[in-house]
This record gives structure tokens, sequence and C-alpha cells, in this order.
């Protein structure tokens, strides 16, 4: 993994970025992270443009986006460019979506050195990244993250998706991205809480490995939530960073792998999201904050931390307005013993079938347990969704 300025983007100094994916072969590709990037897809590209059709991927909340970056390889000498336009939220990563989107690629004659390009949040990254995945079994893949969450992780590392009633993203394929590019000013049009929900992932690398983010994040976090250029910049070249080096490690997440680092609170959370059937209840980010937390109870639980480390981090959270118990999710019909049914479907089992949970030891300091005491588990649960401690 490599980071270095990039002197090509207009915007404040400090907010210009370039991370580097490293992996075997001709693989890599780079993340550009700063403001203005949508009008610069074309230029930027990493595959021949001019001439060449393009594909655009979005969503009806990103589509304003998706319309500048269509301008963008437009004026590159693309074409045509194609756009296809999803409804919003998880329930566009569906069977019935990704066959939406490989019909409409054979439809136009996709040819397999055409780009799709991703313009949009996680759901659209996954769900459009599938599709190239496996149409005609593989097509180069864009992806233009629009939300701090995707920017900082789903669009970084190559996981793609889609969710059935079993779980979330039991369905999916690797394929990375040929380049990833982060316009951070497209932030401006998110709401308050999804930027909070994409701080989480942002405060899940500082947990896992870097006590000098955690402590970087508790002097600006709140300048990350109102967008100052210098400090989003930072926290998204920060986490970028963060994987790409644990991915460059780890690209499929092998048994024992560091890439299994990056599911802190995700085995939680994943089963408060089905447990909401993937409705505005809960956002993803939210989900992960509530499960880091689970997941901190847990390692307090067991002697691994120690008190005043979970407060520190609790307090964080909540200082940053993240959700740190289930109840806190409005109408959650769920309980005990759903969320431990919830959690055995999900796919981070290890191969005697036993579940993986990533536990703190101290902030910074995360590491892979196969197996928990379910009295702890549910203890902790119970907890969280305000029973007895």
């Amino acid at each position: 993994m490599m980071e270095s300025e990039w002197e090509g983007a207009a915007g404040p100094e400090g907010a210009r970025r370039i991370v580097s994916v490293e992996l075997p072969g001709d693989r890599g590709y780079d993340i550009f992270i700063g403001p203005g990037l949508l009008y610069r897809v074309g230029e930027l590209m990493p595959l021949p443009v001019e001439g060449r059709a393009a594909f655009v991927i979005t969503d009806a909340n990103a589509h304003p986006y998706a319309r500048t970056v269509s301008g963008a390889l437009s004026a590159a000498g693309a074409g045509p460019v194609h756009t296809l336009t999803l409804p919003p939220g998880e329930g566009s990563k569906s069977f019935t979506h990704l066959q939406k989107i490989v019909d409409w690629l054979l439809e136009r004659r996709v040819r397999r050195t055409t780009p799709v390009v991703a313009v949009g949040g996680g759901v659209v990254g996954d769900v459009a990244g599938f599709a190239a995945a496996v149409t005609l079994r593989g097509l180069p893949l864009i992806q233009v993250p629009t939300t701090l969450l995707a920017q900082v992780d789903s669009a970084v590392g190559g996981k793609t998706g889609i969710n059935i009633p079993a779980g979330k993203n039991l369905v999916g394929a690797f394929h990375q991205p040929s380049a990833v590019m982060a316009d951070t000013a497209a932030l401006a049009s998110l709401p308050p809480r999804q930027m909070r929900a994409g701080y989480a992932e942002v405060l899940k690398y500082a947990l896992i490995e870097d006590v000098e983010l955690f402590e970087w994040l508790e002097e600006n976090g709140h300048a990350v939530l109102r967008q100052d250029p210098g400090a989003l910049s930072h926290a998204v070249a920060a986490s970028c960073a963060a994987k790409a080096a644990i991915v460059g490690q780890d690209e499929r997440e092998t048994e024992g792998g560091q890439r299994a680092l990056l599911n802190f609170g995700h085995t939680f959370g994943h089963a408060l999201e089905a447990a909401c059937g993937y409705d505005e209840r809960i956002l993803h980010g939210e989900a992960v904050a509530v499960g880091m937390a689970i997941a901190m109870d847990v390692s307090a639980r067991l002697g691994l931390l120690a008190a005043a480390e979970r407060e520190r981090a609790l307090a964080h959270m909540s200082a940053l307005g993240l959700p740190t118990l289930c109840s806190e999710i409005s109408d959650l019909d769920a309980d005990v013993e759903t969320l431990l049914r919830l959690m055995q479907a999900d796919k981070k089992a290890s191969g005697t079938g036993a579940l993986r949970f990533v536990l703190l030891q101290g902030i910074g300091q995360a590491f892979v347990q196969e197996g928990v005491d379910e009295a702890v588990l549910r203890a902790a649960l119970g907890a969280s969704l305000g029973g007895a401690a």
C-alpha cells in the first residue's frame, strides 16, 4: 500500500490523496481521493475511453452525480454512454436487480473490455460490482463512491454481492475494481445520519489496529462530520490506506487471514440488518456501530478489554451520535434467540462451523476468536436489547 499527494486535483491543500492497493500481477489499482473527481472520471480512467462505450450504473439518490460522470466520460471521448438507474436502498441488492443489470448490459452488447462505472453508495457498488464480476465472466469495474461509507469501505477491496433472506451478502464474488474515485465534495449532499453511518467504518479501522487514528478522531471527529475538507480527506485516506494494507496481505479473507479483522462488529451488525429486513430502521453503518459495541461488551465480559478502554470508545461513539445499543433501533422486533439464529447464518464461520468473532484486547488491538461461550453472547445481546446485563 502506498499513499501520496495528488497534485492534479483542485481543492484545499491537504485534501488530495492517492492510495494504491498493491496486488499480485497487474491487478493493483489506485484510489483517488479529493474534491472534484466526478468531473475527471474520463481523464483518470486507467482504461482506454475514446471511441468506446461505457455503462454507468447508479440509483435514484446518486442520479445527479451519475449525470456528471456521464458528461465527463463523454467529454473524454467515450460513446455511447449508457446509464441504468436502480431504486435506492438495500432492496436493490437482490437477484431481481442483478438479473436486470446483466440483461441491460447484454442487450446493449457490452464487450469484455467495456467498463462498468458504479456511481453511488455501497448498495450500487456491491450489486453493480457483482454484475461486472459475472457478466461475460468479468468486466472492468470503476467504483465512484458517493457516500462516506462507500468511500472508506465498500468501494475498496473487491467484495461484491447481494442479500438473500438467509443473510446479507451471502451471494457474491471477489472482483477488484480497476480504480476507485472518491469525490469528497459529493458528500456535501449527504444527510447527517448517512455521514454518521459512514463514520462508523472510519472508527472501525482505528479500533482494530490504529490507536493513533483513534486519538486523532477524538480530536477531529466532529470536523470530519461537518466535512472540513482537510479532516474529511485525511479520514478517507487513512481508512483506505488501512484497508488497502490488509487487502494486499489477504485479498480473499483466507482462513486465519488478516482480512477477517475488517469484520469487527459485522457479525452482530448483519444480524441486526437481517432482523430489520434491510429497511431504513437501521443503516449498515449504524448496525456496525451497535455490533462493535456488542463486540466490545463480549471482549470485556471475557476479561480481554479493560473497562476504561471500552468506556472510552463508547463515549466517543455517543459523542458523535452513533448508536451503541440494539434498544436504540426503532421498532426492532427481535430477541436474543432471533439474533443468535441470524448470526449462525452469517458467512463468517470457520471451517469447523464455529462463528468467528473479532474482539478487542485494547483500542487498536483486534484479534479473531473462533467460538465464544454462548452464555457470554446471550448476556451481551440481552444487555444491548435492554435486558439485564
